[in-house]
């Protein structure tokens, strides 16, 4: 069926109606994706809407595939070091060339996605949970509950995400654990405040009421009901605190106080050889520095396809 509209209410100067527009019902649907039946529909529909999602998807998928299969894909032991191809420029056997220590560049940057993807994942899961938590307890509970969360998050923001993530690192020390902790800590104010916001107008909807008139708990109402119902904007601020997680934990490791030697990171391998090896062995520096824009390049296109897929009032 087709519903087309022909005239505006407005008269215009001359007396008539002006002709708006014309919508055509049928093709407004199947844009909206009513016609989707099926998983393989539904990834057919996001690539059409969405063509920059997609592409953001399958880099992030790709790196995805490197980090999981990377025993299978480096031709080379990541850690093995050889003085007769130190700074080897690319060629067949090595096709990003060898660091000054004779190891394989590509090999190195295949694990390293290994390391960026968990660092970033890991961090912002635990940040999520904390955030989350904090956001909930304090938007449906209130009172001097979410005064003092409130406070001790302002002060949290008053920060930039590196400044206090340096801080955090510095305290507890190079390590792949400590990294996690340090990059997740600065995540929580951003994912409680949004939390909050979504529960404290959640609170008030008519099932949220329906519940509480039935017998059920503040908490069970808070978890079965309020939740849920956060889920969207949470997974859409996920996606794009990822990204902000992997570039922060190569600016840690490039600093030294990342992931420590001899774990592949894709920022100390820029630490390494930016200063000294930049003209001679230029390799070094383009290749991870290249990966870590491509990572956070995919992740940020997946998150705003993410936006307007879930969250309507974000469409452009």
């Amino acid at each position: 069926m087709r519903h087309w509209i022909l005239e505006s209410s407005t008269p215009t100067r001359s007396g008539g109606r002006a002709i708006v527009e014309m919508i055509d019902q049928v093709a407004e649907l199947k844009k909206a994706g009513a016609n989707v039946h099926g998983r393989w529909d539904a990834i057919v529909h996001f690539c059409r809407r969405y063509p920059l999602g997609a592409i953001g998807g399958v880099i992030f998928v790709v790196f995805v595939f490197c980090a999981v299969f990377a025993d299978f894909i480096a031709p080379f032991d990541p850690l093995q070091t050889d003085a007769s191809t130190s700074l080897a420029a690319p060629n067949d056997s090595m096709i990003m060339g060898a660091d000054m220590m004779g190891r394989d560049v590509f090999s190195r940057i295949v694990h390293g996605a290994r390391i960026s993807l968990a660092v970033g994942v890991a961090s912002t899961l635990l940040g999520g949970l904390i955030g989350v938590f904090i956001g909930l307890m304090s938007g449906y509970l209130g009172g001097w509950f979410d005064l003092l969360m409130q406070r001790l998050i302002d002060i949290m923001q008053a920060l930039p995400l590196l400044a206090l993530a340096l801080v955090m690192a510095a305290s507890l020390g190079p390590s792949l654990q400590n990294t996690i902790i340090a990059i997740s800590i600065p995540l929580v104010p951003h994912i409680a405040r949004v939390i909050r916001s979504n529960t404290l107008s959640l609170r008030e909807m008519p099932f949220v009421e329906a519940a509480r008139a039935a017998g059920m708990s503040e908490i069970r109402v808070a978890i079965r009901h309020v939740l849920p119902n956060t889920l969207a904007p949470l997974i859409v601020l996920g996606t794009a605190q990822l990204g902000a997680a992997i570039l922060t934990e190569a600016a840690l490791s490039f600093l030294g106080l990342g992931i420590p030697e001899p774990h592949p990171s894709w920022g100390r391998m820029l630490s390494e050889s930016a200063a000294e090896y930049m003209r001679v062995a230029p390799w070094l520096v383009i290749y991870p520095g290249l990966a870590i824009s491509l990572v956070i390049f995919g992740t940020n296109l997946l998150g705003d396809a993410l936006r307007d897929l879930l969250d309507p009032r974000q469409r452009s």
